[in-house]
């Protein structure tokens, strides 16, 4: 077996983005992976602007201000956003809005709460700062500059970016075709009977959930028979319409367990069983050509091993440029005094006192450890933790930001 780390440096290795890509309106672009940089032909803001509601004018005029020596300047125009003023006439200003360009012949503006008004005139009380609350033009964007680039993820804080140079369509790489499959007589659908030794196939449910919160297109080929030439069947079909293929279970080396043989049969296996807890039986290979990910049967060890090892693969295939994570550095409100040889992902949960909580069962196949928890802390090989200690917690949120 190799190391957690060493087995996702093989997967990152291999893992190509795919190279389509299509054009599409910027409103419809959230989660999608830019296959472009952004420029902008625009400065942003376009012109010098206020920064609040008040009044516009030369710094120079206000420079003797003070409570004992206000300064009165006649009011020449008002300024609203989406509109421009004439030019300010020495010794006046302009009542002007947030947004609003700045005319010529001022250089500050002073805010309106700090000004009184006395019909046509304002009377200033405060020697104001050249420049202050005047957003500069360019000041947010130039002209020329790149604002976002290849492998970006499109969020929201970046389709306001840009939309606010005037793209109205960006070019992303298509969505990434994930075909997924389950090996097991014993699995039965949600809302049919369960017969007896039979039981519910959550890993289907949780992977197609976790594979649309990624942003990739699942082709789902359902509950696969648990025979080799069925397996084989499948296999075949998903090499045929996905970029990668994605399976549960089978990867053991009992009688049924067929995944792993098939794979070999029509393709191969490089990498097989990690020194990861839980998850140890995971496989990586391909089918012809098509990548291949064979996570394990057990619901926790699924989740886990998807977060930690399938996902910054998809992600790298779906063109993105970052797919590592910063773990927070958070107090352990629990013992681990039990060290073991493998490299363990626990399930936790952050409490009211800012520190993590440890579910109270850490058995690969309690699925409620999943709902309960909301991340994972990152327990290295051959460690113990004390309560108080500090360790790295993974946030189930950061996965998929």
């Amino acid at each position: 077996m190799i190391t957690y780390a060493e087995a996702l440096a093989l997967l990152l290795k291999d893992a190509q983005p795919i190279s389509e890509t299509e054009t599409i309106p910027l409103m419809y672009s959230t989660g999608r992976v830019l296959a472009e940089d952004v420029t902008s032909t625009i400065d942003v803001p376009g012109w010098d602007n206020s920064q609040m509601d008040g009044y516009a004018v030369t710094a120079a005029d206000l420079a003797a201000a003070s409570e004992t020596n206000p300064v009165r300047l006649q009011v020449s125009e008002r300024i609203v956003a989406g509109s421009t003023g004439d030019a300010v006439p020495a010794g006046t200003c302009a009542r002007i809005f947030t947004g609003a360009p700045m005319p010529e012949g001022v250089d500050t503006v002073v805010p309106q709460e700090e000004v009184e008004r006395d019909g046509d005139f304002a009377v200033f009380r405060n020697a104001p700062k050249a420049g202050a609350w005047v957003r500069r033009r360019g000041s947010d964007v130039a002209a020329g500059s790149v604002i976002l680039h290849r492998g970006d993820r499109m969020t929201p804080g970046a389709i306001g970016m840009t939309a606010s140079i005037g793209r109205a369509y960006v070019n992303v790489y298509r969505k990434l075709r994930v075909a997924v499959f389950f090996s097991g007589d014993e699995l039965v659908q949600p809302g049919e009977p369960l017969r007896p030794g039979g039981i519910y196939n959550s890993n289907r449910y949780m992977l197609r959930s976790l594979l649309q919160l990624l942003g990739c297109e699942a082709t789902d080929l359902g509950s696969i028979p648990d025979t080799l030439e069925a397996t084989k069947r499948a296999l075949e079909h998903a090499a045929e319409t996905s970029d990668v293929i994605l399976t549960t279970g089978g990867m053991s080396v009992g009688e049924e367990d067929h995944i792993k043989p098939a794979v070999e049969q029509l393709g191969r296996i490089d990498l097989w069983r990690v020194k990861l807890k839980p998850g140890k039986p995971l496989a990586f290979g391909a089918v012809k050509d098509v990548p291949f990910v064979g996570l394990p049967g057990n619901p926790v060890s699924g989740f886990v091993v998807f977060l930690m090892m399938a996902r910054p693969f998809l992600m790298r295939r779906m063109g993105l440029s970052k797919v590592d994570l910063s773990p927070l550095k958070i107090r352990a409100d629990f013992d681990w005094k039990k060290a073991d040889v493998r490299e363990e992902f626990v399930r936790v949960r952050r409490n009211d006192e800012g520190g993590l909580d440890l579910y109270h069962t850490q058995n690969s196949q309690v699925l409620s450890s999943c709902a309960w928890a909301d991340g994972l802390v990152d327990i290295p090989a051959g460690t113990t933790i004390a309560r108080g200690d500090i360790v790295h917690y993974y946030p189930f949120a950061q996965f998929f930001a």
